[in-house]
């Protein structure tokens, strides 16, 4: 039995990790919703683009699948923790959750949401 979450995460970090724009475009839905980490829900694979070509080349991301889950064949999700790095020492942790869609034959995120993991209190 396949794992959705993982197999889109794991397509997801390689292209993330590689900066390649549109293959991270390529992973979502025409109409997908994105929360990344500035304040504004953007729509589209346009702006899932325009995004990442604004992540500095150097970043990298580890990605910890935590659950997923399965609604039919045609939906799938979950939750993932992942730490973004880069090499001068910058990281920034977050909580990923995704809704991913069966869409023209392919898993594909139709919904992300990231939220920054906050130590201090």
């Amino acid at each position: 039995m396949s794992d959705p979450m993982r197999e889109v995460l794991n397509s997801w970090k390689a292209a993330f990790d590689g900066h390649r724009t549109d293959a991270m475009a390529d992973l979502f839905t025409t109409d997908a919703l994105f929360q990344g980490f500035g304040p504004t829900v953007t729509a589209g694979r346009d702006a899932v683009r325009a995004y990442y070509e604004a992540v500095p080349d150097d970043r990298t991301a580890d990605v910890t699948v935590l659950h997923t889950y399965t609604i039919g064949d045609q939906v799938a999700g979950g939750f993932a923790d992942v730490t973004f790095r880069d090499p001068a020492g910058w990281e920034a942790a977050v909580h990923l959750s995704l809704v991913l869609r069966r869409d023209e034959g392919a898993w594909r995120i139709r919904q992300y949401h990231v939220s920054r993991v906050i130590t201090d209190h």
